[in-house]
């Protein structure tokens, strides 16, 4: 009887020493997923950014926008730039009816101060390119172009020339020029984008327009660029800012420095534009 409970005591002891090295074997078990899942989050911040950006900007942008997208991508494995251009007044008006972005990149001050007013964008706009205006005419200038008062000149005795609306940059752009020379411009059309006053010009639609230096060199041996002295009283300054909806502010502001920095400088000054 006597034996009994010594049995007893001894199986409990067992017990008890099993339940111990159970319970040490449960709290080193959970400490192993805590470490993959360390070691993973780890991973994906060395990663990079991921996902996709989409980036509104301004219809002369197109050409160097499109490289620095590319540029990006491979800079970032992982994020895809997706790029909506166009005027930049028609771009903030997309923006102010809820068009989702990321950045918005513009023409002018004037446009961008109209998204910071509207509680579009995060931060301050950052300047990072200047444009100015010049007279493109068929290869060849066959119509003998020379400055603003001749474009003006020809305008009202039958030479087909092309502007930019008012609200476009390039048109406030255009208004200032003629001001600033006397011209008066009398256009066939007013587009809604500097790249839709060129393709006029290219396609033969029309005998001259003006549109920034950049997007003349862009265009090569398919127009003549006619430049004009008053072109300096119309300097456009383009900046660029991270959207206060973007899906993902740190890819966004990423892309902003990109195009600030030294990277974006060296396309963009390729392409004909002048510092901010």
């Amino acid at each position: 009887m006597k034996t009994r409970p010594r049995a007893s005591l001894a199986t409990a002891t067992v017990l008890s020493a099993g339940l111990v090295l159970s319970a040490c074997g449960n709290s080193t078990s959970p400490a192993s997923p805590g470490a993959t899942d360390a070691s993973s989050a780890e991973s994906a911040s060395a990663s990079g950014f991921q996902g996709g950006l989409t980036v509104f900007a301004a219809a002369s942008l197109k050409k160097t926008f499109t490289q620095l997208g590319t540029q990006f991508e491979a800079a970032h494995p992982g994020v895809r730039v997706n790029l909506n251009f166009g005027g930049s007044s028609d771009l903030v008006a997309q923006l102010n009816q809820g068009a989702p972005g990321d950045v918005f990149a513009s023409a002018d001050e004037k446009n961008m101060a109209k998204a910071v007013a509207a509680g579009i964008v995060t931060g301050a706009p950052v300047p990072f390119a200047s444009n100015t205006l010049t007279i493109v005419t068929a290869p060849g200038n066959p119509k003998k172009i020379t400055d603003l008062l001749s474009l003006a000149e020809q305008s009202s005795s039958g030479t087909n020339v092309v502007v930019c609306a008012a609200p476009v940059p390039c048109g406030a752009a255009t208004l200032k020029v003629e001001k600033a020379s006397g011209a008066d411009i009398k256009p066939v059309s007013q587009e809604q984008s500097v790249t839709d006053v060129l393709g006029k010009v290219t396609s033969g639609q029309a005998d001259a327009g003006l549109v920034y230096v950049t997007d003349a060199k862009g265009a090569g041996d398919k127009v003549q660029a006619v430049d004009f002295p008053e072109s300096k009283d119309a300097v456009n300054l383009y900046p660029i800012a991270a959207l206060e909806g973007a899906k993902d502010a740190a890819t966004a502001k990423a892309f902003v420095d990109y195009i600030a920095g030294p990277e974006g400088k060296k396309v963009l000054s390729d392409a004909g534009f002048a510092s901010p």
